[in-house]
């Protein structure tokens, strides 16, 4: 779908990760690669916005020398230049213990990001005694998913969203990466009409919706090519290149 009339004036590139960025091998490819050092070299800020905490995220970001803020674990939290923490929106420990216990109850996998390390399927003894940012359950049956997304919504307290079809990610309410890129885009004096932003899945809709051109991938779930601008090629196919010097390189 091309909906987009006007030719946008592009200052920043967010760009999601996995689906995104990165091809299926979990590389940044050579196209991609180039496609980023031209942007930056010609001004324009390129920013990773993705569910990805600082941890798995950080050995990217420095071999592409990406100068500019991180958006991580869908928004929970900010970095700046130097990886230094600019914001952090936490998780209840409570509620974590209450999704563990909705995990176990329906025999899921899961994983849990706290701020000091990733989790998967196996929670510290005293979960209390950590600060947590997001939960995300991984479940095959699409029917045990429907029921446990329907007990998250009852809760009103939650950001529901997802990096695959299979799974469901969990953020505190109200935070997403847009609301984390509108914070970059306040620090570095930019509006949010002249943001690119490309994603693949659910945690990238919200930041697809508010950025002046929202970019869905060639292999992006249907609801994302639905909401977004313009759709580019895969992401084994250099999608984020192709968009890139469609819309911010004029090539």
């Amino acid at each position: 779908m091309d909906n987009f009339i006007n030719e946008p004036n592009i200052k920043l590139i967010a760009l999601d990760m996995d689906g995104t960025l990165l091809n299926d091998k979990g590389e940044v490819s050579k196209g991609n690669r180039e496609a980023i050092k031209e942007a930056q070299e010609k001004g324009i800020y390129v920013v990773l916005s993705t569910g990805r905490s600082l941890r798995t995220c950080r050995e990217h970001a420095d071999s592409l020398e990406l100068t500019s803020f991180l958006v991580t674990v869908n928004g929970s939290e900010i970095w700046d230049d130097k990886r230094e923490l600019v914001e952090r929106n936490l998780m209840k420990a409570d509620l974590i213990q209450w999704m563990w216990e909705l995990s176990k109850q329906h025999d899921t996998k899961f994983w849990a990001i706290s701020t000091e390390r990733n989790w998967f399927n196996d929670m510290p003894e005293d979960l209390h005694s950590f600060e947590w940012l997001k939960f995300g359950f991984d479940i095959d049956n699409d029917e045990i998913r429907e029921i446990i997304k329907k007990e998250l919504q009852s809760k009103g307290e939650f950001e529901l969203s997802n990096s695959t079809l299979k799974n469901i990610e969990v953020n505190p309410l109200g935070i997403n990466k847009a609301k984390g890129l509108k914070i970059v885009c306040e620090r570095l004096g930019i509006d949010m009409e002249n943001v690119m932003a490309c994603g693949d899945s659910l945690n990238d809709i919200a930041m697809i919706k508010e950025a002046g051109l929202g970019v869905a991938m060639g292999n992006a779930q249907e609801i994302v090519k639905e909401t977004a601008e313009w759709v580019t090629a895969a992401n084994n196919e250099d999608g984020v290149a192709k968009a890139i010097r469609k819309w911010a390189l004029g090539k």
